[in-house]
């Protein structure tokens, strides 16, 4: 599926492999059009490791992935400290917190990087923050900022909160409340939807999902758009077209922020988005993009400093001359004070990009991508 870079023998070859921490899920989405693939996140940096080794061939470079699978309940520093005995001092991961902090320790004293790809938890960049690992997903702040700003260029700025029942849902909540207090939108109505379990295609019938929604968002005051905080995907999918009131629905569902979607096409996104479909025989969503961004921010840096050195490419890429190109309008930098990649926020209906932010008129005196989320006033992060 993937192009395989043979390379002469060299003996100044630059091989660098890069390891890919991922647990594995099998979980319920409230559409079956977003069930996850079975290579999902994998996937992108697969496809970044081929443009890597185009460019390496130049530079006689080489790079591979070593991909050991984990469930959800598997400790990953055992499988971690096989990598780093192989040789690899790069490692992107797709875990919750608690375990991203737990391989950055342990790969600290292996003096290796690790690229957190899809964690948004701010305390990852705030308080928790480490000085080895570089953040390339969005934190929900800058999430819920890149949709705010939106919302208030609407003159959208009455907004009904429905957050979920689960941690990861109240987090995101809590994001959606200091956006709307940072920009000057109100929320004059909040409801909590409590996750009751069962099966939601057997039990969760469209005529029962079409009284329980209206009944849900009844008697809510005038608001202007319901803001949905469903971070498992759990029910905003059912809000749209089901509010007791005609009001868009954002968020969770309907109008969402993210990273990536398999509809942008802007700035060049279609000749990615053909590349990955071509090669995969599906679409690119957000966590490939992720994945995939960090794997060419490793073999750019890689190529750059000609030096598969931690250390030299961790002080390369926090250079203001560092810019890794990501198809959304801005080429991407890293926040010095928190290793956070910079980037703009698409928002998306999922047959389109509506807009994009950061939105015209919010401005920054530095870079206008750090109007979303935390700015380093604001930082609580003191890296270890």
């Amino acid at each position: 599926m993937f192009a395989v870079t043979v390379q002469p023998a060299n003996a100044d070859l630059l091989a660098t492999k890069v390891g890919v921490l991922r647990e594995v899920h099998s979980r319920e989405t409230v559409s079956i059009l977003d069930i996850p693939a079975a290579d999902d996140f994998v996937a992108g940096a697969r496809m970044a490791m081929d443009d890597d080794n185009t460019t390496g061939r130049f530079l006689d470079q080489s790079f591979s992935i070593v991909d050991p699978r984990l469930s959800p309940s598997e400790d990953p520093i055992a499988p971690l400290n096989e990598m780093l005995a192989d040789g690899v001092r790069f490692v992107i991961v797709d875990l919750p917190a608690e375990k991203v902090l737990a391989v950055a320790d342990a790969a600290r004293a292996a003096v290796a990087l690790v690229f957190n790809a899809s964690a948004p938890d701010h305390r990852l960049r705030e308080e928790d923050s480490r000085a080895k690992v570089f953040h390339v997903a969005p934190t929900r702040s800058m999430l819920a900022d890149g949709l705010a700003q939106y919302l208030i260029w609407k003159q959208w700025k009455r907004w009904l909160l429905v957050v979920g029942s689960h941690p990861q849902d109240k987090l995101l909540g809590e994001a959606y409340r200091r956006s709307a207090k940072k920009f000057g939108a109100k929320i004059v109505g909040e409801r909590v939807f409590e996750d009751t379990g069962g099966g939601r295609r057997s039990d969760s019938g469209s005529v029962q999902v079409q009284r329980q929604m209206p009944v849900f968002t009844q008697d809510a005051p005038d608001y202007d758009v319901l803001v949905a905080a469903d971070e498992n995907d759990i029910f905003a999918g059912y809000l749209p077209y089901r509010t007791w009131d005609p009001r868009p629905v954002v968020g969770s569902a309907g109008l969402q922020p993210t990273s990536w979607d398999p509809s942008h096409e802007l700035w060049g996104a279609v000749q990615l988005q053909s590349r990955f479909k071509r090669l995969l025989k599906r679409d690119m969503h957000a966590r490939d993009s992720q994945a995939w961004v960090a794997m060419r921010m490793i073999g750019d840096a890689v190529a750059h400093t000609r030096s598969g050195d931690p250390k030299a490419v961790r002080d390369y890429l926090l250079t203001p001359d560092f810019t890794v190109a990501d198809f959304k309008g801005e080429k991407l930098t890293v926040r010095a004070w928190n290793q956070q990649l910079r980037q703009p926020i698409l928002l998306t209906d999922g047959r389109g990009t509506v807009s994009v932010s950061p939105q015209e008129g919010f401005l920054h005196q530095t870079s206008e991508l750090d109007t979303l989320g935390f700015d380093q006033p604001e930082t609580k992060c003191k890296l270890q």
